[in-house]
């Protein structure tokens, strides 16, 4: 089997390395001719701060063994127990001993990733631009390409995945050939965020990540405190990213940040306080969040898989991106176990990673909509959810075995649906009668 990745971005090579599993040769398709800390043309949002949720560890671990030490002799950390810090509305939730991080910078999990897939023998990289799909008997049989010098190629494929990102323009090229185009939902919430990088000294020394959102007691909204994250990353440094909506976006002002900073949680003050901005801070403005449903088409060309950005991207402030390219990777790497022919539909690799996004998208969407700018649509049921949530979000601060479950959701390892678990809400309901919980108007 020839697999053609279109796209070197972390999605992609996670696709290239379950291909490898399964194709005599691997094509990555990447234009941009990247060193190991360059930022990505295609992914301009690259130097801001992402988080590993604990599950998209798991499955680095699952797909490159020792990749956790690797990073580690690279300087970065691992966080677990009291190194992990979460707030809501300025409270900090119970430590879950479980849990996980990694605390570096995207751009180093990137590098080392490709390093990783790059040595696998049956994969390579050409720097060409993908330009469309052909199809032929019902399942892509090439890819279209052009080199940076103006070449154009046609290469042939048994299988293709399309790792272009929120930008891809796969759907346009399947109608161009003949089939139907996903229909691309979409949630307005204007977003912006912006991260800045401080020098690292012997300041809090026990802790790798503390994340601070909104929640029941303040609507959601940055009136208790700023929310923002920080994460001990490699070079003894600090990145700090702080995030808001509409007209309350954060700046590239670096005295402006740091402001905003002192009134974010303890670590982030303490930040804000004894250490050095190294540059001036980035910003990054989101303006939807969007996923696009293939399980919906009529009819879908063999050979084709779509994995990242490219099939979903919710809001970064949850952290979720990373994490979903492992997990969509994990069902791809499901798909073609069960022994699924190349040259047939991907249903079962779109119905696994559609059930992923699914999750995400109800985790990131019940929080947006709370928002008071975002405005819908809204789901049947609503209201109920977001009752249930604020309740179990307020319980989360006061009892480790609600906010086990919680976290567990909030970490990609659990489905939301977890949390309506009769045990869950009857705990729950004892956790804030016992506190006497004043509920959110």
């Amino acid at each position: 089997m020839r697999a053609i990745v279109l796209g070197g971005s972390f999605a992609g090579l996670l696709a290239a390395r379950v291909l490898h599993d399964f194709a005599d040769e691997v094509t990555i398709l990447e234009p941009d001719n990247e060193q190991e800390h360059r930022t990505r043309s295609g992914a301009p949002h690259r130097d801001q701060l992402h988080a590993l949720l604990a599950m998209g560890h798991d499955q680095l671990e699952r797909f490159l063994p020792g990749l956790t030490e690797e990073l580690v002799d690279a300087g970065a950390h691992l966080g677990h127990g009291e190194q992990v810090q979460f707030y809501i509305d300025g409270k900090r939730r119970p430590t879950v001993p479980g849990i996980r991080m990694i605390g570096a910078s995207r751009a180093l999990i990137e590098a080392h990733v490709r390093r990783r897939v790059l040595a696998l023998p049956r994969v390579q990289v050409l720097p060409h631009r993908a330009t469309g799909v052909r199809t032929h008997a019902g399942r892509v049989y090439a890819i279209t390409s052009v080199t940076p010098g103006g070449d154009c190629h046609e290469l042939p494929a048994d299988f293709a995945v399309d790792a272009m990102g929120r930008s891809s323009r796969l759907g346009r090229w399947l109608e161009a050939a003949g089939w139907p185009a996903p229909r691309i939902e979409r949630l307005r919430i204007e977003l912006g965020y912006a991260t800045a990088r401080f020098h690292r000294g012997h300041e809090l020394p026990d802790t790798v990540v503390a994340h601070s959102t909104p929640g029941p007691a303040s609507n959601y909204l940055p009136s208790v405190c700023e929310p923002g994250a920080l994460t001990a990353v490699e070079g003894a440094r600090w990145d700090v990213v702080l995030a808001g909506y509409t007209g309350y976006r954060p700046t590239s002002d670096p005295a402006a940040f740091v402001n905003r900073m002192r009134r974010c949680v303890a670590p982030i003050q303490q930040v804000a306080d004894l250490c050095a901005m190294e540059a001036e801070p980035t910003t990054f403005h989101v303006r939807d969040s969007r996923r696009r449903h293939f399980r919906e088409l009529p009819r879908l060309p063999g050979g084709l898989a779509v994995l990242g950005d490219a099939l979903a991207s919710v809001n970064p402030v949850y952290g979720q991106g990373l994490t979903l390219a492992t997990l969509q990777a994990s069902a791809l790497h499901r798909h073609l176990r069960c022994g699924a022919s190349p040259h047939l539909p991907a249903t079962g690799y779109f119905r696994r990673a559609g059930a992923v996004v699914d999750a995400a998208w109800q985790l990131s969407t019940t929080a947006d909509l709370a928002q008071p700018h975002v405005t819908g649509p809204y789901p049947f049921g609503y209201p109920l959810v977001r009752w249930a949530a604020d309740r179990v979000t307020q319980a989360s601060i006061l009892d480790a075995e609600i906010n086990a479950a919680f976290s567990d959701v909030l970490h990609m390892r659990q489905h939301p649906r977890v949390l309506t678990r009769p045990r869950v809400l009857l705990r729950t309901a004892r956790t804030l009668a016992t506190h006497k919980i004043t509920r959110p108007t």
